[in-house]
């Protein structure tokens, strides 16, 4: 399938809309991080064609999303996170925050979240590295950048 190439604009989002921005790769993503690393693994538990699959799976794997790990002699693989996969994962993690606060509905949240350092139940919080304060989209003003475009 023939998609728009978002790489090259001077935007991070659209540049990380190009690694991650199908529908299947977050869900992929989300998978690989709790456990699920196996193809027919993965497969079964998101319904997800064998020929899709294996397109995300090998983007994911050519964007240093993920890692392509032999666990048998046929050969056959299981994909872990690269720390690049696992910092996109705290992408997922706040967008988490916003499908409970805004979806979940009446039943609530379907997952929750301990934190390991602390043992309490938890939702990610946007600080500002600096000062420590919330950081939200009304708090900050847009500069350009050395990447800006222009």
């Amino acid at each position: 399938m023939q998609r728009t190439d978002f790489s090259r604009m001077a935007c991070s989002i659209a540049r990380t809309l190009d690694v991650i921005g199908e529908p299947w790769s977050p869900l992929i993503l989300r998978d690989v991080w709790v456990g699920l690393t196996r193809f027919e693994q993965l497969q079964g538990d998101l319904g997800i064609s064998r020929k899709v699959l294996t397109e995300r799976l090998n983007h994911l794997v050519d964007e240093g999303v993920l890692e392509r790990r032999p666990y048998d002699q046929r050969p056959r693989y299981e994909y872990v996170l690269t720390p690049k996969g696992a910092e996109l994962v705290d992408l997922l993690m706040v967008m988490t925050r916003w499908g409970d606060r805004w979806l979940a509905g009446e039943a609530g949240p379907p997952v929750l979240y301990r934190h390991h350092a602390c043992g309490e139940v938890s939702v990610v919080d946007l600080r500002c590295a600096h000062c420590g304060e919330p950081m939200h989209a009304n708090d900050v003003d847009l500069l350009p950048g050395p990447g800006a475009a222009g």
